[in-house]
């Protein structure tokens, strides 16, 4: 039997880190002897991520362009070279049948070293407006997974296939663990529990929303489960108290998503593809600090099939409060969103990405 190699590269959040992960799991399942090697950029969150689950992974020297000129973007050129470089070093030392890239800094180069050494190739565009590497590597790839309609525009046309986007297993059936997500966080079963979600860094703008409605939200009896982040959580955890959990990263978030009634989010790729298969009422705050504002798009596809509300950073201060307590008094609409919202899950996006990925080494 042949022993497959596969090289993923995906990184920067957990929004590239974590499909990159579940990919992985998902050959592995099927390919029990198949060898594994991530490839990220050194300094970046996936340095340990992906060894906490299990895969060896290469570091390169490798960094976004910055939107104003600095010392940062004068290094591009060299970073960019150094790390072609050590691409190719890697590919040609491991060998791999096919190089997976699921998005960030790390995987332009390893997939452009992949393309131009004849390796085939396969992109996971997880945002509905994907960024420029991907759209440049897509002339290469052998297959491009995405997670949107009507991406033909960016993409060759018979390249595309539609998949979703991987996510964890266990969010698959979380509504039988509420009771024990609860009991977990300490909360009370008998009230409401907003979930809000900053992303793995955690969200500045976000957590001063929260903070300034925090005691209106207290006073219409809601509880809270506070997802910061990593940089804030020093800031913040001093509103920890028996109906407020402020954390900084979450381990469990099929607890998180159980025990939750309304969940405030920004709206990058992997967090909506979970929100539609936990199919909960949701409040998108989308990120307008993201190249070509994909979380806004992200979020504009669910609520034009009326499965979320979404509200811009600029409209917070005037329209947050009206929002949040007309959604938490009205059951229907909150039915409503919940219905329409699951119905854009796909659930199998990972078993389907890898289905792709097996006809190119068969």
């Amino acid at each position: 039997m042949t022993k497959y190699k596969f090289i993923l590269s995906g990184g920067g959040t957990g929004g590239h880190i974590y499909p990159a992960i579940a990919i992985a799991n998902e050959l592995k399942l099927q390919f029990p002897d198949a060898e594994f090697l991530f490839v990220g950029a050194k300094d970046k969150m996936e340095m340990q991520k992906v060894p906490q689950a299990g895969y060896k992974i290469k570091g390169l020297w490798i960094a976004g362009l910055q939107r104003k000129l600095t010392l940062q973007n004068m290094m591009f050129p060299l970073k960019l070279a150094t790390s072609l470089l050590e691409s190719r070093k890697i590919i040609k030392k491991f060998k791999p049948n096919v190089v997976i890239g699921t998005g960030g800094f790390a995987s332009g180069p390893l997939l452009q070293a992949a393309g131009s050494a004849g390796i085939p190739t396969v992109i996971q565009e997880q945002n509905s407006f994907p960024g420029i590497t991907n759209k440049l590597l897509s002339k290469k790839a052998s297959a491009i997974c995405v997670a949107y309609e009507n991406l033909e525009r960016f993409f060759p046309k018979e390249k595309i296939v539609l998949t979703g986007n991987p996510v964890r297993q266990d969010l698959i059936d979380i509504h039988s663990k509420r009771d024990e997500a609860i009991a977990f966080y300490g909360l009370d079963p008998n009230k409401k529990t907003l979930l809000v979600l900053g992303g793995s860094l955690g969200a500045r703008r976000v957590n001063q929303l929260i903070e300034k409605e925090l005691e209106s939200m207290l006073s219409q009896g809601v509880q809270v489960i506070w997802q910061c982040g990593k940089l804030y959580f020093e800031d913040y955890k001093k509103y920890n108290q028996p109906n407020v959990k402020v954390v900084d990263f979450i381990e469990r978030m099929d607890f998180v998503y159980a025990a939750a009634d309304v969940i405030i989010s920004r709206a990058g790729a992997s967090s909506v593809s979970e929100l539609c298969i936990v199919g909960k009422p949701v409040i998108f705050i989308p990120s307008p600090n993201v190249a070509e504002d994909h979380q806004t798009k992200n979020a504009q596809a669910i609520v034009e099939a009326k499965g979320a509300i979404l509200l811009k950073e600029s409209e917070l201060d005037s329209q947050f409060s009206i929002v949040f307590e007309a959604l938490l008094k009205d059951e229907g609409k909150q039915k409503q969103l919940s219905v329409n919202i699951k119905r854009l899950a796909m659930p199998k996006a990972t078993q389907h990405i890898v289905a792709e990925i097996v006809k190119l080494i068969k």
